[in-house]
């Protein structure tokens, strides 16, 4: 086993004994306790951070050290302030825990465990509630995550133990789970890919309790599917607030979450639309040379992006329109307005989209975004615009202000490249523009992300969202989550809201109306709910208020200038009252001991967790003498060498860096030029993006040698087996969809828009002897594909 990080000579880790898991689930959202043991066998004081993940739309709002017999409850603290307390007392030779969310990323947290005897046993316990994430069959899906996908660290950052990668052939550790779910609908069942003990449910099957089954092996993601009854009916819940707080804050208040899931009626999903004026716009700075991740065989940013925008132009449906700009210090376009597609546009865009380096210096987007929305808006074709980017801008606010003043004629989706992305530029893009935003990080492959969101934009959406929230005199509301501008199919929403006066007769009730446009039908919900706080339900919606409150203002903390401290103070103000932590503070425990000086010096550990391909681990590491510790952040890289086929490129440094097996030194870049030109090719090839790259405009394929080699045929033995009184356009274009459904249903997400171009126009050619096509092709590739699911 070769970890990161330093070792002690005898290259041993400390030892994390046991994890144990309390899961609460109430109706969509969750609250999880994780208690985390170990012990300090070395003969040396230790110093321990644990680096572990927790979901994007959580807050973490308890975390409890028990050293011995000794139990410390953290309390939250501005960050810096926090800081100093535990750098003072580790001086002091004081026991101190200090949890914070790592400036890197809001969904990474460090555990900083402090100064630990030789000997010693800690244990750890932490609390964070969470929304869950709907899927495609309406479950709700929760994830204990065993890995976390890694982190670029942008120019200027030091990559820490975020960015490290630590494997291990065996888990030293064990892990105990059991999950109680409680739902105002019944629950229908639950579904998990680990073994799980026999469900016990209540008579009315509203609760359910389950565990893992012994033995369990944390090797993998625990997942839990839940599975209610009536999924898109919404709801309502009201929690009570904190009896010691000050009435009319958000902590003494009642909060209510109203979960809104709506239903898209099977007739509008068949509709696609084959109109619009889709724009892409692409990052072509300098950073978009950078690798997307640290693991080998990693594309650099512009490739990827270069391939996503092929797949994309490959799946527009014919009698759209579409432009691309590249913009870096500057900006240019493909035509000098938008272009019907066709196959001359298309091959026209597919070649300069294939030449595009990230060879534009800076970032700058207003100017591109302004020229777009100066031209005029082509009737009956709605506006799409596809943003792609890497980077931060300085004009933040100028380009939210510019696409919500043009909302109304278009709608905007947005992509985040690499850890550098600003947050508060592509969700507010997408925000302001009624679009969706997805972020590409580590080793997500992007196609997948992209071409959601043109099924999105292919689809009617939910619009022009309104609540009407009723109360009893002497009551009143107030929003605390941002403005609901669009639903996508198969999105929902958690809305919150303080309820603030006082509640006169306990059997009242709340009264909240609904109205959307969906496909041009204005459809309205009412729903009625009781505003007597649910029994048992903790303070996890007053948490998660809280946090939707808190990212909102930090996102808005971004674009702000003369405001930007208020808003700040306003955040750390919010995260101490509510008990959760943000990006400005965090956890703070110190057990005060002996007060003597810690003797000798800190060592450096990591404990070891189960990792898999495009993931990365859990890690513990420790503090080490100054010199040692350079090791444990990736160094920047060095001016890049053209390396000799067969030899290692490492960056050249002052001394000596030990060779790490399986951690990719290169971990971030620096002033980035495009090197994706000088690197070696891939010798992996991506047969299917080869494959819709060969796709004509019309949905077809011809026959040539660059599309048998996708099948691994030689093409004489192709064109032998071609049915009689079959054109080969036909039979290529069969082919490749027997190809499609045989060997990638696994990708059925990037390939779909192409099938349906394919199918359409097989359907045009009326083919009479359908059956017997479908037959030779499964004969000739060895696949087994029925008629009817290519849907033929």
């Amino acid at each position: 086993m070769v970890n990161c990080g330093l070792l002690t000579v005898k290259n041993e880790p400390v030892p994390l004994k046991s994890i144990e898991v309390d899961l609460q689930v109430q109706g969509h959202v969750a609250t999880v306790s994780s208690t985390l043991q170990y012990t300090n066998e070395e003969q040396s004081p230790l110093e321990a951070l644990f680096v572990f993940p927790l979901p994007a739309e959580s807050a973490l709002c308890h975390f409890s050290a028990k050293i011995g017999d000794q139990e410390t409850v953290a309390k939250v603290q501005e960050k810096e302030k926090a800081k100093d307390e535990y750098d003072d007392a580790i001086a002091s030779g004081q026991q101190a825990f200090l949890l914070e969310e790592s400036d890197e990323s809001e969904d990474v947290f460090k555990l900083s465990v402090g100064s630990l005897p030789p000997g010693q046993s800690a244990a750890v316990t932490f609390i964070y509630v969470t929304e869950l994430s709907v899927q495609a069959d309406h479950s709700l899906r929760f994830c204990l995550p065993a890995v976390l996908n890694p982190r670029y660290s942008p120019p200027g950052t030091q990559a820490g133990v975020v960015s490290e990668i630590t494997t291990s052939a065996s888990i030293p550790y064990s892990l105990s789970f059991t999950a109680t779910v409680s739902s105002p609908n019944p629950i229908a069942k639950i579904e998990s890919k680990c073994a799980l003990e026999p469900l016990v449910f209540n008579t009315d099957r509203t609760n359910a309790k389950v565990s893992l089954s012994a033995g369990h092996k944390f090797d993998r993601d625990v997942e839990l599917y839940l599975y209610y009854e009536n999924a898109h009916q919404p709801t309502a819940i009201v929690e009570a607030g904190v009896p010691t707080a000050k009435p009319g804050t958000l902590m003494g208040d009642p909060v209510v979450m109203l979960s809104l899931y709506p239903e898209f009626p099977e007739a509008i999903m068949s509709s696609m639309s084959t109109c619009g004026e889709f724009v892409f716009v692409m990052d072509r700075s300098g950073s978009m040379g950078c690798a997307m991740h640290n693991g080998p065989g990693a594309k650099m940013r512009i490739e990827s992006a270069r391939d996503t925008l092929v797949l994309l132009l490959k799946s527009l449906p014919m009698g759209c329109y579409f432009n691309i700009y590249s913009f870096g210090s500057h900006y240019e376009s493909l035509f000098p307005k938008s272009v019907e597609y066709t196959e001359e546009t298309m091959d026209q865009a597919v070649k300069r989209v294939k030449e595009m380096k990230s060879d534009m210096g800076g970032t700058e987007i207003l100017e591109p975004l302004r020229n777009i929305y100066s031209q005029q808006c082509i009737p009956n074709h709605p506006r799409q615009v596809f943003i792609f980017t890497d980077g931060e801008v300085g004009n933040t606010k100028d380009v939210l202000q510019l696409v919500r003043n043009n909302a109304d004629h278009h709608r905007c989706f947005s992509f985040g490249i690499g850890e550098g992305a600003s947050t508060a530029l592509i969700k507010g893009m997408a925000q302001e523009g009624r679009g969706h935003n997805q972020f590409i990080t580590g080793s997500d492959r992007m196609q997948p992300k992209v071409m959601q969101s043109l099924r999105y934009a292919l689809q009617p959406a939910v619009i022009d969202i309104t609540e009407v929230w009723s109360v009893p005199a002497g009551m009143s509301t107030t929003h605390l989550s941002p403005p609901l501008n669009v639903l996508f199919h198969g999105q929902r929403a958690l809305i919150y809201a303080q309820l603030k006066g006082e509640n006169q007769t306990p059997d009242s009730q709340g009264t909240i109306t609904v109205k959307y446009q969906l496909a041009g039908q204005e459809v309205t919900n009412t729903l009625n709910y009781s505003l007597k706080p649910a029994e048992n339900s903790g303070l996890s919606i007053h948490r998660l208020a809280a946090r939707s409150l808190i990212r909102s203002l930090e996102r808005q903390e971004q674009t702000e200038g003369a405001e930007k401290e208020a808003l700040k103070a306003r955040v750390v103000e919010l995260s101490v009252e509510a008990g959760v932590s943000c990006s400005h503070t965090a956890f703070i425990a110190v057990h005060k001991g002996s007060g003597e000086a810690v003797e000798g010096p800190m060592l450096k550990r990591r404990v070891p967790t189960a990792m898999r391909f495009r993931s990365m681990p859990m890690a513990m590491a420790c503090a080490a003498p100054p010199m040692a510790r350079v090791f444990c952040a990736a160094p920047r890289m060095a001016p890049y060498v053209r390396p000799q086929r067969g030899f290692d490129v490492r960056p050249q440094r002052g001394f000596d860096v030990p060779p790490q097996r399986g951690f990719d030194l290169v971990s971030s870049c620096n002033d980035c030029e495009d090197i994706s030109d000088m690197l070696p090719p891939d010798v992996v090839e991506d047969h299917l993006l080869e494959l819709i790259s060969l796709q004509k405009a019309s949905g077809c394929w011809e026959m040539g040698n660059a599309l048998v080699k996708v099948f691994g045929k030689p093409e004489d033995e192709v064109v032998k087996q071609t049915p009689a009184q079959v054109d080969k356009g036909v039979w290529a274009t069969i082919l490749a969809l027997i190809w499609l459904h045989g060997f990638k249903m696994d990708d059925q997400v990037e390939w779909q828009f192409v099938a349906m171009k394919a199918v359409t126009w097989i359907q045009n050619q009326k083919v009479a002897n359908l059956s017997e096509c479908v037959q030779a092709g499964n004969s000739l590739l060895g696949c087994q594909v029925k008629e009817e699911a290519l849907g033929l």
